[in-house]
């Protein structure tokens, strides 16, 4: 079978390892080149099996990819998006360079992939979102597309994640002996990067919604936990309804009946979710509960899911489930 080639931009990190063991098990794809500046010349074991030879970013032939995912640095990746289009290149960017809310988004499809389908699909260029966003906005937009959050309501999303979603940089407050039988949050005060896109893609979705979000480090490797906190318009009679609704069908939406846990969801691409009205409020709210993996669905697996939309494949094709 003929295979399609790709290539990794900033392959050395937690995602794009994770992208070339994917890439790696894929039906139709083959990598034609990983590229890691500090690493080059090093091979490395992937986790799902076969070696990865690292090059220099400046030594590869960017022609040489049908589609290339730019793993890199935010604020750099931008220029390498740029030069992979102009070697002919269908680009998945990981950084938030051509997120939604961040500046360069005109045009650019923001791949949520269930709820921005056909935007990506065949498309030159698409924005990879945040970890957080992704767990966050998937259990928001049946809500708001309902018109089911109380207008000029605030809000609250508490989300908590494995220490990979901070990258493979070494860090004082990251080493094993910081975070271990620990838990504390960061980002606090509502200012968060990932709240840019956040606010945008609510907006776009027709939220005028507040955001209030916090962010709180788990000593795990990876996963996200959210606990999403909406004021309603009006009770629900069933509150898993809309969202059964909205993702009908849908292979990597799980809605389900009791509360989602971090290992249903390690190493699969899926955003579990669930739902509890809440009570003794003074107005109708409701709680949402939703659990991805950081590395897969918050990165790795959804820049794969809109790559083979991109590329005309199986959206599922080289998935886990």
């Amino acid at each position: 079978m003929h295979t399609i080639p790709v290539g990794v931009l900033g392959a050395s990190g937690y995602a794009g390892r994770e992208l070339c063991a994917l890439i790696y098990r894929h039906p139709a794809l083959s990598l034609a080149f990983a590229t890691a500046n500090s690493q080059r010349g090093e091979t490395i074991t992937l986790p799902l099996g076969g070696t990865v030879t690292f090059q220099a970013t400046d030594d590869v032939r960017l022609q040489d990819a049908a589609l290339i995912f730019t793993a890199l640095p935010h604020g750099t990746s931008a220029e390498w998006v740029a030069r992979a289009r102009a070697a002919g290149a269908r680009v998945v960017d990981l950084s938030h360079d051509h997120r939604i809310g961040n500046g360069a988004s005109d045009g650019i499809p923001y791949g949520l992939t269930e709820l921005r389908r056909e935007q990506v699909r065949h498309a030159p260029l698409v924005a990879n979102p945040g970890c957080y966003p992704t767990s966050a906005l998937v259990p928001l937009a049946p809500l708001v597309a309902r018109g089911l959050i109380a207008p000029e309501g605030t809000v609250h999303i508490h989300s908590a994640s494995g220490v990979s979603g901070a990258g493979l940089t070494a860090r004082l407050d990251l080493l094993f002996g910081e975070v271990t039988e620990n838990f504390r949050a960061y980002g606090t005060g509502n200012a968060h990067r990932h709240l840019n896109e956040m606010r945008a893609f609510a907006a776009e979705l027709g939220s005028d919604a507040e955001l209030c979000f916090t962010p709180h480090l788990l000593p795990v490797a990876r996963g996200i936990l959210s606990t999403i906190t909406v004021p309603l318009t009006a009770p629900l009679d069933d509150v898993l309804a809309p969202f059964r609704e909205h993702y009908a069908g849908e292979r990597f939406i799980e809605v389900v009946d009791a509360l989602p846990e971090l290992r249903q969801v390690q190493h699969r691409n899926v955003v579990r979710l669930t739902a509890r009205a809440m009570a003794g409020t003074r107005r109708p709210m409701l709680q949402v509960f939703s659990a991805i993996d950081n590395l897969m669905k918050g990165a790795a697996g959804q820049a794969l899911q809109n790559a083979n939309l991109m590329l005309g494949l199986d959206e599922a094709a080289g998935l886990p489930a």
